[in-house]
C-alpha cells in the first residue's frame, strides 16, 4: 500500500426501498433511451435505471434520465383545472366539465363570429404519440382550424423540410448504428456530448474502436469539438457556403459518385452550375474556413468507403437552416453516402417525440405523411375518419412562427397551447408578452400550473407527464418504444389523451367520429392507416415493441414472422419519395441575410444548451441534481473580449440587443472566440428576450443563432437579486 493512502470506504448505493421495476421510455431529448423506473410498496416513483438489453443505451443514462423519476411529485405541478374570473381576472378553481365546456364553448364563439381559422392550436414534441394522432384528428376532422402546429417548428422543421425537398418526404435515413460502421464523420453545428450525451457515448465508443475521422463544424469550441480531429469555427449563418465549397472541390477533382448520381439523382448539372462560384478561395473569405481545410476535408470525405453526416440546432436554427439540410443530402447524394451502412444523413432530433409528431399529428398534413394537397389522400383520411373530404383544408395553413404575427394583426382571436411554453422558447420575449395579451382566448394544457404562459390563458387544463399515461415515441433513429405507466396522474390532471376526447363531445362535428380511448387502440388505427407507406409500422403493436425494446420503422405485417427488428435505413436501393423514385441534387446560391455584428452591437450572439437542462426548464429546473449544475443564466464570453470590456468573471452584465436586455454572470471561457458571446436557452426572460427570429422561407423554423448584441454594466446587488426573484419564480 502506497505511503499516506488510507483504506477507501467501499461505495454503497442507497437503498430505496423498490418493490417492481416499471419499463418505460425516457422523455426528454430524441435519443430514446431504454429505461425502468422503481416503485416502492406505495406505488411511489423513487428511482430511475437503463435497460441494458435495450440497444439504443444499453443501460446507459445521463444526468437527466437518471432524475427523471423526481419529476412526478415536483413543485409547480398542475392539480386542478382553472378559468379565469371575468371580473376579478383572478384564477378559480373548477370541475373537468366546466372547464372544457368553457374552452369548447369559447373556441366555438370565436369561430363563428370570424371564421374557422381564427382559432390556433400549437402543440409539441413530447406527448405520445397516439395523442398527437388523437389531437390531429381533433384539430382537422373536428375543430376544423387549418392553424393547427407543433413547437417542432423551433427545431426540426428545417430538418423535415430539407428531407422532403431532397428525398421526398420526410424520415432520417440512418441509425445509430452507423457511427460503428462509418469512416468519416461531419457534425454540423450539434454538440453531442451536452444535447445527446447517450448518442454521444454511442459515438465514441464506435470512434475508439476504429478511430475514424471526426470533423466539427461550429463557430464555438463546444465539448465535441474539444474531442475532434478537426475544428472548423465557422462564421455563424454561412454553412451552405462551406457545403457549396466542399461540393466544389469534389466536383473539381472528380471525387464524386457519378454511377450513384446517375442512377439515383436528378439534378446534378444545375448544382454544377452554382457550385462553380464556390471556389475554395473565393468561400474562406465568407464562412471562415480557410481555404486548405476546405479542400482536405473534401478529400477526406468523398474517399472515404462510407462516410456520414450528422447535424442538430446549428443548422436548421437559420434562414438558411432548410437550405443547409439540403446541403448535407447535396453532399451524401454526390458521393453516395444514404443507404447503406456508415453512410447518412442523419439528422439529430431534439424532443422526445419530435418524430411522433412528424409521423402522425397532421401538423402539416395529414397522418402517415399523407399531404393535405393530394385529392386522393385527404379522401382516403376523411373517409376513414367519417367526415366529408371538403371539411378538410387543401392545403397547410400557418406554422407557430406565423401564428403569432396573426395574433397581432387580428387574424387569430383565440389559441390553445398544449405543453409548450412560448414565453421562453419562442424569439423576441417582448413581443411574444404583448401577443399573448391581445386574445380573447387562451387556452393552456400543461402539467405544470407555473409554467410563464399560464400567466395569460383564460382557461388551464392540468395535465398528466409522461410516464403518468401510456402510448408510443418515436427516437431519432425511427425506433417506435413504448412508455408504460409508472405511477397515476398527479392530483386531478388527466392523461392528454383524455382531454382531447373530451373536447371532442363539445362540438357538433364529434359526434362524428370515433375517438378510441385507449391507447393500444389508438396506435392500432395508426398501424391501419400506415400500411404500404414509409412509415409502415403495421406489423407492431404495444405488447411487441416492449418485448423487443423498441422497433424501427418501417415495420410490415409480414415482418412479424421474419423476426426482425424493423429497417435500420431508408433508401438502401434507392427508391426514393418523389414521384420518379430519385432523389434532387438543389442547387442552393447563398443570399447573405444575416444580423451581423456593427460598431454598436459588435458581438455574435449564440444559443444551446446545456448537459443538466431541458428546453424551458419546466422540468429539470425543479429537479435538484439537474438544476444545482445551472441554476442561473449565464454568457461565455472570450477572457481577451471581457478585459477589454472590464468584465470580470462571475459578475453580472447587462447583454442587449435591437429587440432587448437580458441580466447574466459572465462566465470567462476560451470556448468562444472573441467576438462572440454564447448564452444558454433554457432560462425563462434571459435569451429569447435578445433574438431576432427572422424565418427560413422554406421551414419557417427562427434563425435563433444569427444575432448582434452589446455588454453593459449593471448594479452587482441588485442584478442579484433580480436573479433570485426570477429562480423563485
Amino acid at each position: 500500500m502506497l505511503f499516506g493512502r488510507g483504506k477507501k470506504n467501499p461505495i454503497k448505493i442507497a437503498n430505496k426501498g423498490v418493490e417492481k421495476w416499471v419499463y418505460t421510455t425516457c422523455g426528454y431529448c430524441s435519443t430514446g433511451c431504454s429505461i425502468e423506473v422503481g416503485v416502492n410498496d406505495e406505488g411511489k416513483p423513487v428511482s430511475t435505471r437503463g435497460v441494458g438489453s435495450a440497444d439504443v443505451n444499453r443501460g446507459k443514462l445521463c444526468v437527466k434520465g437518471i432524475f427523471e423519476h423526481e419529476i412526478f411529485d415536483a413543485k409547480g405541478r398542475g392539480e386542478e383545472p382553472l378559468v379565469r374570473d371575468r371580473i376579478t381576472e383572478d384564477y378559480r378553481e373548477t370541475t373537468w366539465d366546466e372547464a372544457l365546456d368553457k374552452a369548447g364553448s369559447e373556441i366555438q364563439r370565436i369561430q363563428e363570429k370570424y371564421g374557422r381559422d381564427s382559432f390556433a392550436i400549437v402543440s409539441t414534441g413530447q406527448l405520445l404519440t397516439e395523442e398527437f394522432y388523437t389531437l390531429g384528428k381533433l384539430s382537422r376532422a373536428v375543430i376544423g382550424t387549418n392553424n393547427y402546429d407543433g413547437n417542432t417548428t423551433l427545431c426540426m422543421a428545417s430538418a423535415v423540410s430539407g428531407y422532403k425537398r431532397s428525398f421526398g418526404s420526410d424520415g432520417p435515413p440512418g441509425c445509430y448504428e452507423d457511427f460503428e460502421q462509418t469512416d468519416c464523420l461531419i457534425a454540423f453545428g450539434s454538440n453531442l456530448p451536452e444535447q445527446h450525451p447517450i448518442i454521444y457515448w454511442r459515438m465514441r465508443e464506435a470512434r475508439e474502436k476504429r478511430n475514424f475521422p471526426l470533423i466539427v463544424v461550429d463557430p464555438r469550441v463546444t465539448m465535441l469539438a474539444q474531442n475532434a480531429d478537426m475544428h472548423l469555427a465557422i462564421t455563424p449563418g454561412t454553412d451552405v457556403v462551406l457545403l457549396n465549397a466542399l461540393m466544389h472541390v469534389m466536383l473539381d477533382e472528380g471525387l464524386e459518385d457519378r454511377d450513384y448520381i446517375n442512377e439515383h439523382t436528378n439534378g446534378i448539372e444545375a448544382v454544377e452550375k452554382v457550385v462553380a462560384d464556390y471556389d475554395p478561395v473565393s468561400a474562406s473569405k465568407i464562412c471562415g474556413i480557410d481555404e486548405d481545410t476546405i479542400r482536405n476535408v473534401a478529400r477526406l470525405y468523398a474517399k472515404a468507403d462510407a462516410a456520414m453526416s450528422i447535424w442538430t440546432m446549428g443548422i436548421n436554427q437559420s434562414t438558411h437552416g432548410s437550405d443547409g439540410v439540403v446541403g448535407i443530402n447535396n453532399l451524401n447524394l454526390m458521393t453516395g453516402n444514404i443507404g447503406k451502412p456508415g453512410g447518412t444523413s442523419l439528422s439529430i432530433t431534439g424532443q422526445c417525440n419530435a418524430m411522433g409528431t412528424r409521423e402522425w399529428s397532421s401538423c402539416s398534413g395529414l397522418p402517415g405523411y399523407r399531404t393535405l394537397e393530394n385529392p386522393a389522400e385527404r379522401e382516403e383520411i376523411a373517409k376513414f375518419w367519417g367526415i366529408d373530404p371538403e371539411f378538410l383544408p387543401k392545403r397547410r395553413g400557418l406554422t407557430e412562427t406565423d401564428i403569432f404575427p396573426a395574433i397581432e394583426t387580428g387574424q387569430i382571436k383565440g389559441l390553445w397551447l398544449v405543453a409548450t411554453n412560448p414565453m421562453t422558447s419562442m424569439p423576441n420575449t417582448v413581443r411574444i408578452r404583448k401577443t399573448l395579451e391581445k386574445l380573447e382566448c387562451l387556452i393552456v394544457q400543461d402539467s405544470y400550473r407555473d409554467v410563464e404562459t399560464t400567466q395569460y390563458a383564460h382557461v388551464f387544463f392540468p395535465a398528466a407527464t409522461w410516464a403518468e399515461k401510456e402510448g408510443v415515441f418515436t427516437n431519432t433513429e425511427r425506433r417506435v418504444n413504448i412508455v408504460r405507466q409508472v405511477t397515476e396522474p398527479h392530483a386531478n390532471s388527466r392523461s392528454d389523451l383524455w382531454i382531447f376526447n373530451q373536447m371532442a363531445k363539445r362540438f357538433p362535428q364529434g359526434a362524428k367520429v370515433k375517438f378510441p380511448e385507449k391507447p393500444s387502440d389508438v396506435f392500432d388505427e395508426m398501424a391501419y392507416l400506415s400500411r404500404g407507406r414509409l412509415v409502415d409500422i403495421s406489423g407492431m403493436n404495444h405488447e411487441l415493441i416492449e418485448q423487443k425494446r423498441g422497433i424501427q420503422w418501417p415495420y410490415r405485417a409480414d415482418d412479424v414472422e421474419a423476426q426482425t427488428q424493423g429497417d435500420p435505413r431508408l433508401y438502401e436501393k434507392g427508391g426514393f419519395q418523389h414521384a420518379d423514385g430519385k432523389a434532387k441534387l438543389i442547387p442552393l446560391p447563398y443570399i447573405e441575410n444575416n444580423e451581423v455584428p456593427d460598431n454598436d452591437f459588435p458581438l455574435w450572439l449564440n444559443s444551446g444548451r446545456v448537459v443538466e437542462h431541458f428546453h424551458t426548464r419546466t422540468k429539470t429546473g425543479k429537479v435538484g441534481n439537474c438544476n444545482k449544475f445551472s441554476p442561473t443564466p449565464y454568457m461565455e464570453i472570450n477572457p481577451d473580449a471581457a478585459e477589454e470590456l472590464g468584465i470580470e468573471h462571475m459578475s453580472y452584465v447587462r447583454v442587449v440587443s435591437r429587440r432587448g436586455d437580458a441580466v447574466v454572470l459572465a462566465q470567462l471561457t476560451q470556448r468562444v472566440p472573441r467576438n462572440m458571446v454564447f448564452i444558454p436557452f433554457h432560462y425563462h426572460d434571459c435569451v429569447n428576450r435578445l433574438t431576432k427570429g427572422l424565418l427560413d422561407p422554406h421551414s419557417r423554423q427562427p434563425a435563433f443563432k444569427q444575432g448582434a448584441v452589446r455588454i453593459e454594466h449593471v448594479n452587482q446587488e441588485e442584478a442579484a437579486r433580480l436573479n433570485v426573484e426570477m429562480r423563485e419564480f
